[in-house]
């Protein structure tokens, strides 16, 4: 016969037990609840000031990974982790999954949205300016006709805008070379200075006017000929279609709570949210 006693104490050992069982269930929910973010690897431009700049080893700045810290921020659920990269290397990288992200003033094009996922909202916009010398400023696409300009990178971004603009306005006779030699921009600025050209179409964002500045050249820059939006690539793959969904929605935040504002002009030293255009 088992005592009082005895079956109390048995009792005690099953609640005691149960709620052990309760205190390790909960503890699992709990470290579930609290799992470490998920580290997001990109690749970031690593010359090209002040959009981004920062070689591997040193932390980027710019506008970009500014803006790449304010959307993390409000995704605590990630950890960004950036590396400054030749621009040669980043889409590489990206499509090898090497990376999960990359930022470098990057046009949407059917080509990359079918390699990349590209979030709809975006990160910027590309301002296509002239560069001309202050004693014969060029202000508009119409007043480079008989003009030297400086040769762009075949297959560029540039290269398609004036090749664009050239098949639209056929009675304006554009002299444009196709060059593959990389010339730093700042020289081209130079050769501009110097007048073995006339002009230099590029976009605004890689910092021309701190280089104007900074060599006292006697440049002035066009208002906007051409703007376009400029976004983040993604790599392709299941768990990062969350991430850009995440990231979709805080890049409209930014864009209407006036952070991409005070970036811009942080950095630029205007406004580019305004030349913007709505996600189609």
């Amino acid at each position: 016969m088992v005592s009082r006693r005895s079956a109390l104490q048995g009792f005690g050992l099953v609640a005691a037990s149960g709620a052990l069982g309760i205190l390790k269930t909960g503890t699992v929910r709990a470290q579930t609840a609290s799992a470490p973010p998920r580290v997001v690897k990109i690749a970031t431009s690593a010359e090209s000031k002040p959009l981004a700049w920062g070689a591997i080893g040193v932390e980027p700045q710019g506008y970009e990974p500014d803006l790449l810290r304010a959307i993390n921020a409000k995704l605590p659920q990630y950890k960004f982790e950036m590396e400054g990269v030749a621009d040669i290397a980043q889409e590489t990288g990206l499509a090898t999954g090497k990376y999960d992200m990359a930022c470098g003033g990057y046009y949407r094009s059917p080509e990359r949205a079918k390699q990349f996922i590209i979030p709809d909202n975006p990160m910027g916009a590309s301002l296509m300016k002239i560069y001309s010398r202050k004693d014969s400023p060029i202000g508009d696409m119409k007043g480079l006709v008989g003009k030297k300009i400086v040769p762009v990178t075949a297959g560029g971004g540039t290269y398609k805008f004036i090749m664009n603009w050239q098949a639209e306005n056929p009675g304006y006779k554009l002299d444009v070379t196709a060059s593959s030699a990389g010339v730093p921009y700042p020289d081209r600025l130079k050769e501009v200075q110097n007048g073995k050209f006339d002009a230099l179409v590029l976009p605004s964002n890689l910092g021309e006017q701190t280089v104007i500045e900074n060599q006292k050249l006697d440049i002035v820059a066009s208002e906007p000929v051409y703007s376009n939006n400029t976004y983040m690539l993604i790599h392709r793959s299941d768990k990062n279609k969350i991430l850009a969904d995440d990231v979709n929605g805080v890049l409209l935040e930014l864009k209407n709570d006036g952070t991409m504002d005070r970036l811009s002009e942080k950095w630029f030293g205007e406004d580019i949210v305004k030349y913007m255009k709505a996600p189609a």
